[in-house]
C-alpha cells in the first residue's frame, strides 16, 4: 500500500521541455488543471502529497519519476540521460532525504531515467533505452540486489513508438501486466497475466496501480473496460497536455 507521493508543479515554461512527438503545444492552463486533478486522484487513493514548487530551470521537472527509484527498502537517485535534466536530481534530493536515509546513487558514466524502471512484485524490469544506458542498468541491478530484489533487462532502443519502458508496460498487481501489443510477446512476461493494449490505445499502457484503484488515461475505452471487467477499478484522468511532452500517469509522481 502506498502512503505518500511527491509531485512537482509544472512550470510556466513546461512547453519548452523535451518531446519526441508532434501533438501540438501544451496549453498551460489545461496543464495545471490536469495536474491538479491528478494530485486529487492520488489523495482519493489515500496518499499524502508532498508538493514541490515549479522549477523553471528545468521545464521537464514535473516528471519527478525520472529522478529516483523508490522501494520499500530504500531510495536510489538516478542520473537522467538527457543533459538538460541532470540538475533535477539535486533539486529533489533534500525532499527524498526526508523520507529515505542513505540514498544510493547512479554514478557517471551511468545514465538512468526512473521511467525505464518497472517494479513487479519484488522483481524489476530495467529498460535499456536512449535515456538509460548499460552502465546505468548495471549499477541499478547491483543496488537492487543489495536490497534483496531481482531484475532483468529489456532493450527498447530499437522501438520508435515509446521513450521509456513504462510507456509500454505497467504492473498493476495480482501478477498482472498491462502491455502494449508490440511488447506483449517478450519471454520475460511469460509468467504474468497480460492485458494486451492494441496499437491504437498504446498510450494507455502507462497506467498506475495506486492502492485499490488503477489510474488510466481517458480516451481509451477498450483498456478501461477490460480493467473494469477484471476488477481493477479504473480511475480515469485526462492526460492530453502531458502526452504532448511524452508524459504519462506514472511520470508525474514518486509513490511510496
Amino acid at each position: 500500500m502506498f502512503k505518500n507521493a511527491i509531485v512537482r508543479l509544472p512550470g510556466a515554461n513546461f512547453a519548452e521541455g523535451l518531446t519526441t512527438v508532434s501533438l501540438g503545444v501544451p496549453r498551460y492552463d489545461s496543464v495545471m488543471r490536469q495536474h491538479s486533478r491528478y494530485c486529487k486522484a492520488l489523495e482519493e487513493c489515500g496518499l499524502t502529497i508532498t508538493t514541490l514548487e515549479a522549477d523553471l530551470r528545468y521545464p521537464d521537472s514535473t516528471f519527478v519519476e525520472d529522478t529516483a527509484v523508490l522501494t520499500p527498502r530504500g531510495a536510489i537517485l538516478t542520473r537522467p540521460g538527457a543533459l538538460s535534466r541532470e540538475g533535477e536530481v539535486a533539486a529533489i534530493r533534500e525532499t527524498i532525504s526526508r523520507f529515505f536515509s542513505g540514498a544510493l546513487e547512479i554514478e557517471p558514466p551511468g545514465t538512468l531515467d526512473g521511467g525505464d524502471i518497472c517494479e513487479a512484485e519484488g522483481h524489476f524490469f530495467l529498460g535499456l533505452s536512449d535515456r538509460t544506458n548499460e552502465e546505468g542498468v548495471r549499477q541499478l541491478a547491483v543496488h537492487l540486489a543489495g536490497q534483496g530484489y531481482t531484475s532483468s533487462v529489456i532493450d527498447i532502443r530499437g522501438m520508435t513508438s515509446i521513450l521509456h519502458l513504462k510507456s509500454g508496460i505497467s504492473h498493476i498487481g495480482e501478477n498482472t501486466i498491462v502491455v502494449m501489443e508490440e511488447m506483449a510477446g517478450n519471454e520475460l512476461f511469460r509468467n504474468y497475466k497480460l492485458i494486451r493494449v492494441s496499437v491504437d490505445e498504446s498510450y494507455a499502457a502507462n497506467c498506475v496501480r495506486v492502492n485499490q484503484r488503477v489510474l488510466v488515461a481517458t480516451g481509451y475505452p477498450n483498456l478501461i473496460a477490460e480493467l473494469a471487467d477484471r476488477g481493477f477499478n479504473p480511475l480515469v484522468l485526462d492526460m492530453s497536455e502531458f502526452q504532448k511532452m511524452d508524459g504519462g500517469l506514472s511520470c508525474l509522481s514518486l509513490r511510496f
